[in-house]
């Protein structure tokens, strides 16, 4: 046993080295996991340590568990689209400092806290299309210096901080199409943001 690492690490490294690949799940390559359309109602385990490409898309699942970029920080490409996953945890996205692109479109999400994406500061593409977004904190992507890709079309906003959007100074494209939107003095301060930066924002 190695001195000072927990006996649970240890065994959930062994596990996922000892396994290469979910039985449920195919691998194209070292590092590319693709468990598409296999009707799973959670998130399959052990995956490899090293994964960095994971398409779970066209399933069930539900949730995404708290520490799963604990084990798996090498992450580039995480695809969740077309699930169940009606809310995200607290620190879900903890350790997930290489990530470059997540989309959780066609999902159940109602809300995104403030904290959620804090750790993923290196995203490039985020996809929240199609889900129940009734509510985004004005702080929710506060951390997303890089984001330049980010699709909120098709939810239930009605209102949307222009904060939230001012930290974004990477961005390049914005979806906001297909939201029930409250026309009252919020959206004319968002309608005049997005004027205001329609030059870093083509249509």
């Amino acid at each position: 046993m190695l001195p000072g690492v927990p006996p649970l690490v240890l065994l959930c490294l062994a596990f996922s080295l000892g396994h290469p690949c979910p039985a449920t799940c195919s691998c194209t390559d070292t590092h590319t996991v693709d468990c598409r359309g296999r009707g799973l109602p959670g998130v399959p385990t052990p995956f490899p340590l090293d994964v960095r490409k994971l398409l779970m898309g066209n399933n069930s699942i539900q949730r995404v568990p708290e520490d799963f970029f604990l084990f798996h920080s090498d992450l580039v490409y995480l695809e969740l689209r077309h699930n169940a996953i009606a809310a995200l945890p607290d620190g879900a996205f903890a350790s997930s400092g290489k990530l470059l692109y997540l989309d959780l479109s066609y999902n159940n999400l109602s809300r995104l806290d403030g904290s959620l994406f804090r750790s993923a500061e290196r995203l490039v593409k985020l996809c929240l299309g199609n889900n129940q977004l009734a509510e985004v904190d004005e702080a929710a992507f506060a951390s997303l210096e890089h984001l330049q890709v980010l699709e909120l079309n098709h939810n239930r906003l009605q209102r949307l901080s222009v904060a939230a959007l001012a930290a974004l100074p990477s961005l390049r494209v914005l979806r906001l199409e297909g939201n029930p939107w409250l026309c009252d003095c919020d959206f004319a301060g968002l309608f005049s943001w997005l004027q205001e930066n329609a030059f870093r924002l083509p249509q």
